[in-house]
């Protein structure tokens, strides 16, 4: 017996970063293009650099107290998503602060599902949110993006059919990673309404909610008719505000479910980073500017990674970091178009195997955030010619 996997385990895969990125350390070689990961050489905002560093002599830093978050960085977030949303929410009575995004994913999950419920998900979607599903000990089910005029579009019948009578949550990330899909808001409607009339509740992974290119329309799930009372949003510093490394997020929430995403949070990481949390504040408080700034750049990459990509099967994101190319018109798998170009032409891209059940493995993902436009330049060539195409 005491060799018995958890049934949690169940399911789980690998999200695949980890192993290509060392395989690329490995070539040593500093012209290697690396598109694997999801992190940004865009720097924070120097005031939050600043902040930072005063946080680390600042002793109330270095206390496991408040149990529940730093009251500046509550009142920062309950403001930012007020604003965002047009609900009004109090840093009192409607949020909490996580180690991460991430981390305030799961502490929601399992303060929300029982064993054997079911959770919807886009498909594809990020591995990490999957695997929290199976952690929380629910059922992932997947409702799949598909292609439209070169970009993607939620098939709003696969989500209603997703949908069962053991389902008990939606978790939905807008753009959604790694496709950068945007949910527009005739989706929002239909997913809100789905919360509504089933009694679901509606978790917003609001990681990269202001990456938006094209000047696609900006929707919270929570500013729809009826819709807040149903609505956790969890935020992240790590995207949006390039703070990786400093873990902060934040869950904003109706505040009958303060008490149970207090307790698990408390019996899960305990309190978030002290030393961050004064950071975040400050980067929240810096409103869209240092954001927009951030999302221009990251516009250019993209454009650039698709003026390098044309002739291949690559699907526009409409936001966030990351863009697909699809094997399967190439009659290739992710994992040999992932292997060739590392091989090849020193290109470093992972596969999507597990990330989607209708858009898994066929796939190949290119992050964008960490290379600028110059290195782009010239990358089309090197893949062709290492695809054969």
């Amino acid at each position: 017996m005491a060799g018995r996997r958890p049934q949690r385990l169940a399911g789980m895969a690998g999200i695949g970063v980890d192993a290509i990125g060392a395989a690329a350390d490995a070539l040593g070689d500093p012209s290697v293009l690396r598109f694997e990961n999801l992190d940004t050489d865009l720097r924070p905002h120097p005031v939050v650099i600043d902040a930072t560093r005063r946080a680390l002599v600042d002793d109330r830093n270095n206390s496991y107290l408040p149990f529940v978050g730093q009251a500046r960085l509550r009142e920062a977030a309950a403001a930012h998503v007020s604003r965002l949303s047009g609900v009004p929410y109090s840093a009192t009575r409607n949020v909490i602060i996580s180690a991460g995004g991430l981390s305030g994913i799961l502490n929601v999950l399992l303060a929300l599902i029982d064993t054997g419920d079911e959770v919807v998900l886009t498909d594809p979607t990020y591995i990490g949110l999957i695997n929290r599903v199976r952690l929380a000990g629910g059922v992932p089910r997947l409702a799949a993006f598909t292609k439209d005029r070169g970009e993607w579009r939620l098939d709003l019948g696969a989500l209603r059919a997703a949908v069962t009578p053991q389902t008990r949550a939606l978790l939905m990330m807008s753009p959604s990673m790694p496709s950068g899909a945007v949910l527009r808001r005739d989706d929002w409607e239909v997913i809100a309404g789905l919360a509504r009339e089933r009694d679901l509740w509606l978790i917003y992974d609001a990681a990269m909610e202001r990456i938006l290119y094209d000047g696609r329309a900006y929707v919270h799930p929570a500013s729809l008719p009826g819709a807040a009372d149903c609505v956790v949003t969890v935020g992240a510093a790590s995207k949006e505000l390039r703070m990786i490394g400093w873990r902060v997020g934040w869950i904003v929430a109706p505040e009958r479910l303060m008490a149970d995403l207090a307790l698990v949070s408390m019996g899960n990481v305990v309190v978030p980073v002290g030393i961050a949390q004064e950071a975040a504040a400050v980067a929240l408080e810096l409103g869209d500017a240092d954001v927009q700034a951030a999302v221009a750049e990251w516009g250019r990459r993209r454009d650039a990674l698709l003026g390098e990509l044309t002739g291949l099967p690559a699907v526009i994101p409409g936001g966030g970091w990351s863009l697909l190319v699809d094997g399967a018109p190439l009659g290739l798998t992710g994992a040999e178009m992932s292997r060739r170009l590392l091989a090849r032409a020193g290109v470093a891209a992972t596969p999507m195997d597990g990330w989607g059940e209708v858009n898994g493995g066929q796939f190949l993902r290119f992050v964008f955030a960490n290379e600028p436009v110059e290195r782009i330049r010239g990358a089309g060539a090197r893949i062709r010619a290492a695809l054969g195409v």
